[in-house]
C-alpha cells in the first residue's frame, strides 16, 4: 500500500539510524520498525496459547503438595513465638 506520513524529526533520525550500515532500506526500516511496534496489538486468537507441561514432583503417595505451604506458616509461626520468648528473657520482661 502506497501512503503519505509524515514523521516526527526524532523518528526520521531514528530511521536514518538503522538504514547507515546495515544495508536496509528506508522502507524496510520503516515496515520492520511498525512491525515490532504494532506486534503486541495482534488479536489474542492468532497466538499459540501457553500450554504448562506437567512433571511428577517425586513426592511420597498421600502427601499433599497444597498443604505444604500452610506447613511453612506454621514453621514460620513457630519460630516468631521461639524468637519473641527469647527477647522477652533478654529484655527481662
Amino acid at each position: 500500500m502506497r501512503t503519505t506520513v509524515t514523521i516526527d524529526p526524532d523518528v526520521e533520525e531514528l530511521l536514518r539510524h538503522a538504514t547507515s550500515g546495515s544495508g536496509m532500506s528506508f522502507k524496510e526500516a520503516l515496515n520492520d520498525g511498525l512491525r515490532r511496534g504494532l506486534a503486541h496489538l495482534v488479536p489474542a486468537g492468532t497466538i499459540a496459547p501457553f500450554v504448562v507441561e506437567a512433571r511428577p514432583m517425586g513426592l511420597r503417595a498421600g502427601l499433599d503438595p497444597i498443604k505444604l505451604h500452610d506447613l511453612a506458616g506454621d514453621l514460620d509461626a513457630e519460630a516468631f513465638v521461639a524468637t519473641t520468648g527469647q527477647l522477652r528473657k533478654t529484655l527481662g520482661k
